[in-house]
Order: structure tokens, then C-alpha cells, then sequence
């Protein structure tokens, strides 16, 4: 909505204040602050008269405070309804006992995203619904101006050309997480690290309710394992525009998902809260009910892009033309007339970086010759494994005395090395990862984005130069770990192997070539 009198010198003051009674208000102000948005409190906003109020909601003592109201909604679809909040069978912010006061009107517009919600509106509330008309949504509209950065997203993300996999779960009894709290740790344990990124959006009432610390304890198994949880402020929409497949609830995510086109499946149903009938009931009810990681893919395959766009479609018109609708529905009720530059959604953002890959693996292996095919997981899978592969600086001692691949990543070095300082030579680092955890092990530094130096016991030491995958103009690279526990698997089976020898190692259904050489001394004395 703010875009929609950016630049306008006439309006010359925007505030923001919090209805009292929400349970939620300590994160909303919170991310007003982060916008540098000005606030006043509640008791001084009800002291003075304003020339337009918008809400995007219609509870609470709205009617105190002085001035046109403009009742926008928030989410997507008008498909719940609260038990014990107004009338037990009308929508969430479709309910005549809020929108009415005294009989009149609440707001004086009412911009809805959809014809339908009209209607629906008319059967329920007429008064309301003869100040009500369409303007589209502008989240939908700044996510479809964001499609053509969906690779800058993913990049962002550290995705690569995995199929990352959103969970997406509202807020209540009825929700995803609540329903099945098990389920993001189930998928991150069970599903090929190389092959999927998983990421969880939550609706922000449930970031607020849980808060960050907590869950991210409830999540630790799962994120653990490399799924990233997004923030509730822009942050979710720019990873569900990167995303390739959903895992949803009954909440309006997953309609925006739809209108994107995205395939998903049903973690869960909505219970009593979902209306029947309504836009995400009739996406629902044709999505496939996700039971295990292992139905992912056929669950996924039978909602198509075409047919889960069709879904979403009664949800939202005026698409690409929200803001301009909205521009010119507030600046009537200012009245002022709207400027005639011509008004664009904003990009999303790029998502934070990524976290950490997992710090440990339990890896799975076939070795057919020179063909090596790897499938990882997260070390605490209770799937068979050939080995473990870990990070010793980041895994648990446990699981570095347990590992039979031990390696190391390059770390970013300060711009200024302190005039007294040790450091690690690629050829001192794997020796001394061997003398500390001996055995038939294999020990590897790296060296640069495509080059590594191996050391196993009784075998000279050899680099490892890993090249991408060409795929149609572009080159895929796999994370190198994966290749190395190839190699490992390959030196377990020839501990003899006549360097330089060129492999091939599957990973994720793309193969790397993987060439084997004698180690040089430049190599060996690369200092970490």
C-alpha cells in the first residue's frame, strides 16, 4: 500500500499506531520500526482527526479513531473461520459483527481482492458490500514482478539446481506445524541433501506467538540438516517465488503459491477452521496428502503448474494492476487527484543467505568401475549408509570419531593476518586429521572452488579437480563434499589406484567428471 503515495508531496505525514487487544502487537511494531516508520501510541492517535485511515483488519476499536476508513485485507482468499471470534461460520475478515457498528458500515471502502468476495460479502453483510470493490492484491502483484529474479533468489539461497521444497503452515490448532510438527524433520532427514532444500514459512501471528529462540529449538532437527526458516516480513514471499514445490495447510501462502504456478501437496487439512467452498477448500481438496518423504514427487507431479493456477484463480483479479486501483480508491477518499506517473509493484528483495550446509552426513554409495553414484543425508538418517563424511571444526566429536571421511572448507582469511600466527598447510592439516582419527580413513582440505587435496593412509597424497555438469548454456556444480565421498568410496574399493585416473561421480542424477592426480608441492604447502 505505501507505494501507492510515494513521491506525493501533498501527503505530508504517514503514522502508524496498534489497535489494542492483539495478541501479536509486540512483532508488528516491531517491523514497523525496522522500516523506519514513525509511531504514535494508541491513547494520542484517538486525540486528532486524520485525513485517511487504513487497516487490515476490522477488529478492535477502529471506529474511535477519527477519519475515512479504508479496510484492506491481509492474506489471501477469505477461507477461514475462527472459533470463538464472531460469528461461527462467517469468514475471518468477512464478518458482519466486525464490520458493522450500530448497524452502519465500518469503513467507508473496502477493497477486496476479488469479485467473488463481493458476493460472498453481499450474502453476509449487504451494507458492508455496497462500499466494496475490487483492487486486486498488491502481494500477489510484487511477487509476480519478482518471477524474473527468481534465479537471484536462488542464488541467494544457495539452492543450486536442487528442487527446494516449502512448507508453508498458518497459525492455530488447525495448522501444519501443529497438526504435524514432526513433519520438517521427517523431510530433512529423509530426503537426498543434494537433491532438495527445504525451507519453512510460518505465518508471522505464529513467529510472534513462539518467538525466535524457541522455535528455532522445537526446529533444531531440521534445521540442523540445512532448512532454512524464512522471516515473516518479505522475506517468505522472495523464497516462495524461488520455490519448485510447496507442502502447504489450509492458509492463503498457499494460494499465493498457486497463482505462481507451483505444484504442492497437502500436509494437512484445514479441520473445522477451512470454509467449504471457498478458493483454498477447492485447492485443497485436489492437492495429494503428503503421508511420507517417500510420496514427495508423485504428490507434487499430480497438481500441475496449469491446474493449480486454475485454483487460484477465483482469489484474485486485477492482477498487475493493484496498486494502480488502490492509488485511485484512496486518493477519492482523500480528495485529491491520484498523479498520473505511472505506479509498478516493487521487486522483492533477494532472501538472506542461506545457513550452513550440515555438518555431518550419512552417505550412501555404489561404485560400478569408474562410476560413482553418492546420495547424502543428515548424519542422524535412519537410512543405511556407506560412511560418514564430516566437518570436524563444525560436527560433534561423536561423529568426527565415527567419520570416515573428515574434511575442510575453505574459510574466508582476514584482509590483515596478525603479526604473530599459525596456519595450516593443506598437506599439516590432513596429516594431522589422520594421526588424530586413525584408520582405513580419508582426510580432504580445499584448495579452491574446484580443486582438492586428498590424503588417505599408505597412499601418496592427490589432488581432486571436480568439473560442473554443462546443462543447457549453463554449468551445475554439486557441493564438492558429495564428490568427495565418492572419491573415498572409489579408494576404499582400489586402494591402489594408479593416479591420475579420471572418474565419474553421480550426484542428484548429474555426473562430474572427477580427476585423481599426484599431489603437487604447491598444492601440498597451500596454507589454509
Amino acid at each position: 500500500m505505501a507505494p501507492v503515495f510515494a513521491g506525493d508531496g501533498r501527503i505530508g505525514h504517514r503514522r502508524f499506531t496498534l489497535v489494542p487487544g492483539s495478541d501479536f502487537g509486540v512483532d508488528a511494531l516491531a517491523a514497523i520500526e525496522t522500516a523506519g516508520a514513525r509511531t504514535v501510541p494508541w491513547a494520542e492517535a484517538l486525540r486528532q482527526p486524520y485525513d485517511l485511515v487504513v487497516a487490515a483488519s476490522p477488529k478492535g476499536d477502529l471506529h474511535l479513531l477519527t477519519g475515512p476508513l479504508a479496510l484492506l485485507p491481509h492474506g489471501a482468499g477469505f477461507n477461514k473461520s475462527l472459533t470463538g471470534e464472531g460469528s461461527a461460520d462467517a469468514a475471518s475478515g468477512l464478518d458482519p459483527v466486525w464490520l458493522l457498528r450500530d448497524g452502519r458500515p465500518l469503513a467507508d471502502l473496502h477493497g477486496l481482492a476479488h469479485p467473488g468476495q463481493i458476493a460472498r460479502l453481499a450474502a453476509r453483510c449487504p451494507a458492508a458490500a455496497a462500499r466494496a470493490t475490487v483492487v486486486g492484491d498488491p502481494v500477489l502483484d510484487r511477487m509476480l514482478a519478482s518471477l524474473p529474479r527468481r534465479d537471484t533468489y536462488r542464488a541467494a539461497l544457495g539452492t543450486g539446481d536442487r528442487r527446494l521444497i516449502a512448507l508453508t503452515s498458518t497459525w492455530g490448532p488447525e495448522s501444519l506445524l501443529e497438526r504435524r510438527p514432526e513433519l520438517p524433520a521427517e523431510l530433512a532427514a529423509h530426503l537426498d541433501c543434494d537433491t532438495y532444500q527445504l525451507a519453512l514459512i510460518l505465518h508471522p501471528n505464529e513467529h510472534s506467538r513462539t518467538g525466535a529462540y524457541d522455535l528455532r529449538q522445537a526446529l533444531a532437527p531440521a534445521l540442523a540438516s540445512g532448512m532454512l526458516l524464512a522471516r515473516p516480513y518479505e522475506e517468505w514471499a522472495s523464497v516462495l517465488v524461488a520455490a519448485d514445490g510447496v507442502i502447504t495447510d489450509h492458509g492463503s501462502t498457499a494460494l499465493y503459491a498457486a497463482a505462481l504456478g507451483i505444484p504442492m501437496a497437502a500436509g494437512c487439512d484445514g479441520g473445522s477452521e477451512l470454509i467449504p467452498g471457498t478458493p483454498m477448500a477447492e485447492l485443497l481438496s485436489r492437492a495429494t496428502v503428503l503421508d511420507t518423504a517417500a510420496d514427495l514427487e508423485p504428490a507434487l507431479a499430480a497438481h500441475s503448474p496449469q491446474a493449480v493456477r486454475v485454483l487460484a484463480a477465483p482469489a484474485f483479479a486485477e492482477r498487475g494492476r493493484a496498486l494502480d486501483r488502490l492509488r485511485t480508491e484512496l486518493y477519492a477518499l482523500l480528495g485529491l487527484a491520484p498523479p498520473t506517473a505511472a505506479i509498478n509493484a516493487r521487486p522483492l528483495p533477494p532472501p538472506a543467505p542461506a545457513p550452513s550446509t550440515p555438518a555431518a552426513f550419512a552417505v550412501r554409495t555404489e561404485v560400478h568401475g569408474a562410476d560413482i553414484s553418492v546420495e547424502r543425508r543428515p548424519a542422524h538418517t535412519e537410512l543405511p549408509a556407506h560412511h560418514l563424511a564430516v566437518e570436524p571444526e563444525r560436527a560433534t566429536v561423536p561423529q568426527s570419531r565415527s567419520a570416515a571421511l573428515l574434511f575442510r572448507r575453505r574459510t574466508t582469511r582476514p584482509e590483515r593476518i596478525a603479526p604473530h600466527s599459525v596456519t595450516w598447510t593443506a598437506a599439516g592439516w590432513t596429516a594431522r586429521t589422520l594421526a588424530d582419527h586413525p584408520g582405513r580413513r580419508t582426510a580432504a582440505v580445499e584448495l579452491s572452488a574446484s580443486r582438492w587435496l586428498l590424503r588417505r593412509a599408505q597412499m601418496p597424497l592427490l589432488t581432486v579437480r571436480i568439473e560442473g555438469s554443462p546443462a543447457e548454456g549453463t554449468v551445475v556444480r554439486t557441493d564438492p563434499a558429495a564428490v568427495l565421498s565418492g572419491v573415498h568410496a572409489w579408494l576404499s574399493d582400489n586402494p591402489h589406484p594408479g593416479a591420475p585416473v579420471t572418474l565419474r561421480c553421480q550426484v542428484a542424477g548429474r555426473t562430474y567428471r572427477t580427476h585423481l592426480a599426484p599431489a603437487g608441492e604447491d598444492e601440498a604447502a597451500y596454507e589454509l
